[in-house]
């Protein structure tokens, strides 16, 4: 009776020390990592930045920078693609408020990328007056399809009117008495983007670039 009692008890003990199976569903994702450093493989990484709200212009594989995948997200439910016409690198032509990347497309000028911006993406005057959802619809289209160019690995020239754009937005915002916060949204950043992306553009049209920078109002 004493040994029966003495096997029930050992048993009673296993039981309450057997590990608890967590319960886990049949849609529960668990996330890929490489098994050498324990990190998110570069294929979820790419799935995470790219497919987080699909933003139907990033039509490739390659990892984007963290900076244009932020962007690219916040445009997604913004710009819309066109299911059959392409612009860049094959990068669906997209669409903005009434903008259309194709309508403004910098590579289909004789142009330079600096004096296709300067003379395309003139502001108002005085330019407080400049209507800022249309200049906010151009940036858009131009971001976004810069990240879809990016996505493919294609040719990043587009990074001259795209930040000369951004830099009309926060001159427009400026004046209107509404200047960005961060720093990088700022005139005199934006303006150095411009120029460190231009140094191969003509002397006068950077001195433009310049000039506009201190007029804020």
């Amino acid at each position: 009776m004493r040994t029966s009692f003495s096997i029930a008890a050992i048993l009673v003990g296993t039981a309450v020390a057997a590990p608890i199976i967590p319960f886990v569903t049949t849609t529960a994702v668990i996330p890929l990592q490489d098994d050498a450093t324990g990190s998110l493989s570069a294929a979820t990484e790419v799935s995470r930045r790219q497919s987080a709200k699909q933003a139907c212009f990033v039509v490739g594989s390659t990892t984007l920078p963290q900076e244009v995948a932020d962007v690219a997200a916040s445009l997604a439910s913004t710009v819309t693609c066109s299911k059959s016409a392409t612009t860049i690198s094959g990068v669906p032509d997209v669409t903005s408020g009434s903008t259309t990347f194709s309508s403004i497309d910098f590579s289909k000028s004789k142009q330079t990328g600096l004096q296709f911006a300067l003379s395309q993406f003139a502001t108002a005057e005085p330019l407080a007056s400049t209507d800022l959802q249309k200049f906010q619809d151009m940036l858009n289209v131009y971001e976004a399809t810069e990240a879809g160019i990016r996505s493919v690995g294609g040719s990043l020239a587009i990074k001259v009117p795209k930040f000369f754009l951004e830099m009309q937005v926060s001159r427009i915002q400026t004046a209107q008495g509404n200047p960005p916060a961060a720093a990088g949204l700022q005139v005199d950043h934006l303006r150095d983007k411009v120029l460190k992306n231009a140094p191969k553009e003509a002397a006068d049209l950077l001195n433009q670039v310049t000039q506009l920078a201190t007029q804020l109002s």
